[in-house]
């Protein structure tokens, strides 16, 4: 059985090499501490919660080894997207990541892909790169934010970047900043901000992409939300009942519900139960395996996980461990 990762992060080497100098990487400075210290800029302090964020490819080989991962997709650990620095030095930042990403898979064609990050705040820089990236560079896709410096989606403006990833056969992964989303504004105790911010966003730009008419205006797109899309699905019904009830709140012919088996989603989910609904909703054909590397901890690994999951069919693992991303990847 193969089995193939679409959520593994990576901390650039570049970054560390800063570190190493003691100067900054694209205006991110290094604050030591336990562990590995913290990176602080663009208004957020991210710290390292595990050593595994600076292994090296061959360290990360062994450790998938013990994870029973046979592919991870390469993804930047999104405090690091540089969405608020200007158009120039964002596109810098992206290429550097890129070129590092793809370089990894060079080397282990067999066991590492990557997607790129994009300089979104510049939309047409955005689109030149993901062209470079997946054109020149072999990369799968992009990895993108929940939001652009607080701008939604499904602004006009990013229709054009959606439009080339399509053309493209570009996967877009969608994940959330876990030390800038809006509940850690509004609570700071328990956690919460990671625990349910997190999944909070990953339902608010599911909705978007799906209310907001992106999934409307390109049929043949592929996005995939991490965490499996946090409490999207769930909430698929109320969605409705306003489209439903309020028609002068539609952007879409269809209700939302009608667009939720047109996206991807990774396992990241936190149980069973949760995994089990996500797939009596959207299907095996929309689930993919995800870890989060390396910053969720798994008992004994991901795919064990999955393996030992009573409520699913071993048709429905197969898909979801390596089938769907080895047909939508190429892999």
């Amino acid at each position: 059985m193969r089995s193939i990762d679409i959520h593994a992060h990576i901390i650039p080497g570049s970054l560390w090499n800063a570190v190493d100098a003691g100067t900054e990487w694209y205006g991110f400075r290094h604050e030591p501490g336990k562990g590995l210290g913290a990176m602080v800029g663009g208004g957020m302090r991210t710290h390292f919660t595990t050593p595994k964020a600076r292994m090296s490819l061959e360290d990360r080989l062994k450790d998938m080894d013990a994870q029973q991962v046979d592919v991870q997709v390469l993804s930047t650990h999104m405090p690091f997207v540089g969405y608020h620095l200007d158009a120039a030095q964002g596109l810098a930042l992206a290429r550097d990541v890129n070129d590092e990403i793809a370089e990894a898979a060079r080397r282990y064609p067999k066991r590492l892909a990557g997607l790129a990050t994009l300089p979104a705040q510049d939309v047409k820089s955005a689109i030149g790169e993901l062209e470079r990236s997946v054109t020149r560079l072999g990369l799968k896709g992009a990895t993108l934010d929940t939001n652009v410096n607080g701008e939604q989606w499904d602004e006009p403006k990013f229709l054009p970047l959606f439009k080339a990833a399509e053309q493209m056969g570009a996967m877009l992964f969608f994940h959330p900043q876990p030390q800038n989303n809006f509940l850690r504004d509004r609570i700071k105790r328990h956690g919460l901000f990671n625990s349910l911010g997190v999944i909070l966003d990953d339902a608010i730009v599911t909705a978007i992409l799906i209310c907001g008419g992106v999934l409307e205006a390109c049929p043949n797109i592929r996005i995939c939300i991490a965490h499996g899309g946090g409490p999207a699905c769930y909430a698929m019904g109320r969605l409705d009942r306003t489209w439903h009830g309020r028609p002068d709140t539609r952007s879409t012919p269809r209700p939302p519900s009608a667009y939720q088996r047109r996206l991807y989603y990774d396992t990241v989910t936190g149980s069973e139960e949760e995994l089990r609904f996500l797939l009596d909703r959207v299907g095996a054909d929309r689930v993919v395996l995800g870890s989060d590397w390396p910053f969720v901890p798994w008992h004994p690994s991901p795919v064990a996980w999955v393996q030992g999951l009573k409520s699913l069919t071993q048709e429905e693992k197969d898909k979801i461990l390596w089938r769907n991303l080895e047909s939508l990847l190429g892999l």
